[in-house]
């Protein structure tokens, strides 16, 4: 039976190694390598080309949230399973804008651990018990209007500003939305003249900075 792949992303030695032991008790996962920082994560990430990452938050540098979006842009095929002791809202809807698949506390039993790596593995998302309480109580309860973003731009200019944030080409865009590559050329050029900047990474720059896309 092929193996799971796992890298270990966590800034202490301890929790590494009794999570190695764990893991290596499991006849069919494999931990590939551990990083103690973000950046050696990413790094880590582009070369060992695991199947999973279970990933910390808090580590010195880039943050566990920071590499996951910067693995994901070049390795989209790769679960991120995020295990870490920080369950504030904002930690949990920046790892899942980020990409996480997953998101469970330190704290959780051994089995959970075990359980959400096979299930990441298999391309689906698993929350611990806390965090799918929040995901519920988030989307489900009556929520402020938020100020929009860009009020100047259209809604399709918006959804294809969002995708070039995301680092996606004019054909990717047209295929995502079914449009025609040509609407989006007419598209960004209206976004890029309506923001007042002169090319897409000023435009991307700018989006980041006001929220969209993150």
């Amino acid at each position: 039976m092929e193996k799971t792949t796992i890298l270990i992303a966590d800034d202490h030695a301890d929790f590494r190694e009794g999570l190695r032991a764990l893991l290596e008790s499991v006849p069919d996962l494999e931990v590939v390598g551990e990083a103690a920082m973000g950046e050696e994560a990413v790094v880590m990430a582009a070369r060992l080309q695991p199947d999973v990452i279970l990933m910390d938050i808090n580590m010195p540098g880039l943050n566990g949230i920071e590499a996951t979006r910067r693995i994901l842009h070049t390795s989209p095929h790769i679960s991120v399973l995020m295990l870490t002791m920080f369950e504030d809202d904002d930690s949990v809807f920046a790892a899942v804008r980020a990409g996480a698949r997953g998101y469970v506390l330190k704290g959780a039993l051994k089995a959970e651990i075990l359980r959400a790596i096979q299930v990441v593995s298999s391309g689906e998302a698993i929350f611990g018990p806390a965090i799918a309480r929040k995901l519920i109580h988030f989307f489900a309860g009556p929520r402020p209007a938020a100020p929009q973003i860009f009020p100047e731009l259209t809604d399709r200019e918006r959804e294809i500003l969002t995708l070039m944030t995301q680092h996606l080409t004019n054909p990717e865009i047209a295929e995502r939305l079914a449009i025609s590559q040509k609407t989006v050329r007419n598209q960004v050029s209206n976004i890029l003249s309506k923001l007042q900047v002169v090319d897409r990474a000023q435009a991307i720059i700018k989006a980041r900075e006001a929220g969209l896309g993150l």
